[in-house]
């Protein structure tokens, strides 16, 4: 029993070398070619994330990739296709919501002028509490990420850099943070709206 799971223990230490040396290799290849077809930095790297986790979650299966730089060309291309067809990934503050058909409405356009009337504090209010809300909601990893990047505008490097957690780690997480926000606030731009 000890020997079969320090075999598999073995087995997938060396799946991860594997993996990391790949991921290695073949990002900023594949970042470039991301790059030439999406402009927006942070758009381009979630989709090269994606490509790395469908790459790993594959590689874990134990499948056999017989051109790996095919397998992740395609799988890029993939990705970039998805990409172009769903709404675009954007960080949290550009998010927009269509209403009616109307012309798309971004976040700062929803929060009211100052000088419209007197029920502005109380929307302030609401919209205040309710993104505070939902940001405590998030899990704590992911949470941190989302504040540090949105909030203090420090980069994915300076995160890593400070706490040891993988660039992609903490591209994951934000991803998934923002994915969540906008699902959980989704509700109140819409009532606000119906007002």
């Amino acid at each position: 029993m000890k020997e079969l799971l320090l075999t598999n223990m073995s087995m997938a230490s060396e799946q991860n070398e594997r993996i990391e040396e790949t991921v290695q290799k073949e990002r900023k290849r594949l970042l470039n070619f991301i790059r030439q077809r999406v402009t927006n930095v942070a758009d381009a790297e979630d989709i090269l994330q994606d490509v790395f986790y469908q790459f790993t979650e594959y590689s874990r299966l134990g499948s056999q990739i017989d051109s790996l730089t095919g397998w992740l060309f395609a799988v890029t291309r993939n990705k970039i296709t998805d990409w172009f067809r769903k709404k675009r990934e954007t960080s949290f503050s550009d998010h927009v919501q269509e209403y009616d058909g109307s012309e798309p409405l971004f976040l700062s356009e929803i929060l009211p002028d100052q000088t419209a009337g007197a029920d502005v504090p109380m929307i302030r209010k609401i919209l205040s509490e309710s993104i505070l809300e939902a940001v405590e909601e998030l899990p704590e990893e992911q949470r941190t990420v989302f504040l540090q990047h949105e909030v203090a505008g420090k980069s994915f490097k300076e995160m890593s850099a400070a706490t040891g957690v993988p660039v992609n780690t903490l591209l994951s997480r934000k991803r998934y943070a923002v994915l969540y926000l906008r699902e959980r606030l989704s509700e109140l731009y819409k009532e606000l709206l119906n007002d």
